[in-house]
């Protein structure tokens, strides 16, 4: 698996000390808010998570990367890439995530990471589209997805959570590094 350095953060592979930190992570009501149902995950079904991650890694040459900060080697979060294999209209599509820890938020590591993992995509990976999902009310998201330079295609519901999603896509040709 590869690792990604930005000017702060270290995108990196799974390790056995992120699962406590990724869980507490998880735990918090307001980082789940936007996720799936909104509900938290424990530390069995983070552990469930991460295993996951590294299979897709496996499987598709791709996957979600654990975040930690250069300076200090704390884990803040993740992003990556996936198969939104939740949503069957973009089971062909590949998607680009993030989560960090609240005490994260506001300090611009999400918009550094998700660039990181665009620009793995298409130009390590070779992929010629990426797109994102986002709950139609997560403004931190869009904020995020349009420094992607990412733009909104249409709106989904999502079929097992009937919450309204945007989809955002940007392809190869639209990418600006």
């Amino acid at each position: 698996m590869t690792e990604i350095r930005t000017p702060r953060l270290l995108l990196r592979p799974w390790s056995d000390d992120d699962l406590v930190p990724l869980s507490e992570i998880n735990a918090d009501r307001e980082v789940m808010r936007w996720v799936g149902d909104g509900s938290v995950r424990d530390l069995d079904e983070t552990a469930e998570d991460i295993e996951r991650y590294d299979e897709e890694w496996d499987d598709e040459g791709f996957g979600v990367f654990a975040v930690e900060l250069l300076g200090s080697g704390e884990l803040i979060g993740l992003a990556g890439l996936s198969v939104p294999d939740a949503l069957p209209e973009l089971m062909s599509e590949v998607e680009i995530s993030w989560r960090l820890g609240r005490q994260f938020w506001g300090q611009g590591y999400a918009s550094e990471a998700a660039h990181a993992v665009l620009e793995f995509a298409l130009q390590d990976r070779g992929l010629d589209r990426v797109v994102a999902v986002a709950h139609i009310s997560d403004r931190a998201s869009e904020n995020v997805i349009g420094k992607l330079g990412m733009t909104a295609e249409r709106e989904i519901d999502h079929p097992v959570f009937r919450v309204p999603l945007r989809v955002y896509a940007i392809d190869l040709t639209e990418y600006q590094a």
